[in-house]
């Protein structure tokens, strides 16, 4: 562990655990099936089109503001009340989905945009707390710790939904996930450091905010001592999208084209956590010791191999092997970027820089979810050339990350910087 207080490391990984619920059962399971098959309907892929759009407002909508609201954090040391902020946001609106009903298509539609805006922001000031509270040569295992927890968490998340699920009492999932939420959160709220620097006026921290985001856009794109990271960020924006738009169609795929019930879906993705989870502690150690480079390439590998299976899949056996794929490769790529932009922010400029670095993946989450609806809907509710459409996105990632100089093992950056609690 690194020489934060251990309780600090816990209370950061805990919040990983808490918003697993919302990612589990909103973003991955529940919501987008029942949103796209029962809510809207799905028959011409209406429902698949309508859940794209709403991920990608969504994801516009974050891609537009993550920076900003990095910057008045930083400047306004409000980085922990716009934390605690968003997350009960997204709580509140994820006990509200209990309220959807068949037919309610619109209010179905606004609840996920702004329930998926929140969580975004919220995990913004969450990642922004890795570089300051573990030691450089520590990031790949702290950043891993973090998702693996989390993993845990969506395992938890399902099993209380299950029993919801299986009476179609949909309601339910939603509740269960809202409070599984909300309490366990609480450990995050309560230790986590506030800023250390000086605070200032809200408003005087937006106007300064303003003009230090564009000051840092510029910084990103022409600056010589950021070519690694605009390289990174470039390659981040194209294989994130595709593993976000088969993390949210992949319930929806499930569904329509295999003909899962709900009951089944919980247990397939309930599957994906525990490899999952077994693939961000195998590629923890290694992260720090080879780099995040080269994890993030193996497994884009792995993900690519992931859409071309899906597309042969004629069975729901099948599918089940080539989601435990997916789970191993999920866990390390999400972990290994987060620990990849981690070695490259500077210090005191955390939330900043990683409000660009949510700017990159929301907006990588705004094409992919557009490209698999409207490919389904222009052939007639046809997934399968649908998912292969997503593969491409992490073959042209994977040949952008290999322009990046950086994300060699982290311990070649021991001493740089000093973590909070030290």
């Amino acid at each position: 562990m690194p020489s934060s207080p251990r309780r600090t490391i816990v209370a950061w990984t805990l919040y990983d655990f808490a918003n697993s619920a919302f990612a589990a059962i909103v973003l991955a399971t529940i919501y987008p099936a029942f949103y796209a098959n029962l809510v809207v309907g799905n028959a011409t892929g209406r429902g698949d089109f309508l859940w794209g759009a709403a991920i990608s407002t969504a994801m516009v909508i974050g891609a537009l503001t993550s920076p900003l609201l990095g910057g008045i954090a930083d400047h306004a040391g409000a980085r922990k009340r716009f934390f605690i902020g968003f997350t009960v946001v997204c709580v509140v609106t994820t006990a509200l989905m209990a309220t959807v009903r068949p037919g309610m298509v619109m209010w179905g539609w606004v609840l996920a945009v702004a329930g998926v805006v929140t969580y975004e922001a919220a995990v913004v000031y969450y990642n922004s707390y890795l570089p300051r509270i573990a030691r450089p040569e520590q990031l790949g295992r702290v950043s891993a710790s973090g998702f693996a927890v989390g993993y845990a968490g969506s395992l938890v998340a399902f099993l209380a939904a299950y029993p919801f699920a299986a009476a179609e009492a949909f309601w339910g999932c939603f509740l269960s996930a809202a409070v599984l939420f909300a309490v366990t959160s609480l450990p995050s709220f309560l230790i986590l450091p506030a800023d250390t620097r000086h605070p200032m006026p809200i408003g005087v921290a937006a106007a300064r905010g303003a003009r230090v985001t564009l000051t840092t856009l510029r910084e990103i794109l022409t600056a010589p001592d950021r070519i690694h990271m605009r390289r990174f960020l470039a390659s981040y924006l194209i294989y994130e999208d595709g593993v976000n738009t088969v993390v949210t169609f992949a319930g929806v795929f499930a569904a329509k084209t295999l003909g899962f019930s709900f009951t089944e879906i919980i247990l397939l993705f309930m599957l994906v956590q525990i490899s999952a989870l077994v693939g961000s502690v195998a590629w923890a150690r290694p992260t720090d010791a080879r780099g995040p480079k080269f994890v993030v390439r193996v497994t884009l590998v792995q993900w690519a191999a992931v859409t071309v299976l899906a597309f042969f899949v004629q069975a729901k056996w099948h599918f089940w092997i080539v989601a435990v794929l997916a789970g191993t490769g999920l866990g390390a790529v999400q972990a290994a970027s987060r620990t990849f932009m981690a070695t490259l922010v500077p210090r005191e400029r955390e939330a900043e820089f990683f409000g660009f670095y949510a700017l990159v993946g929301k907006t990588g989450a705004v094409l992919g979810p557009v490209v698999f609806g409207a490919v389904s809907w222009l052939l007639s509710g046809n997934q399968r050339a649908a998912i292969v459409a997503v593969g491409l996105f992490f073959v042209v990632g994977f040949l952008l990350l290999g322009r990046v100089g950086a994300g060699g093992p982290t311990i070649e950056h021991r001493g740089e910087r000093t973590p909070l609690g030290t």
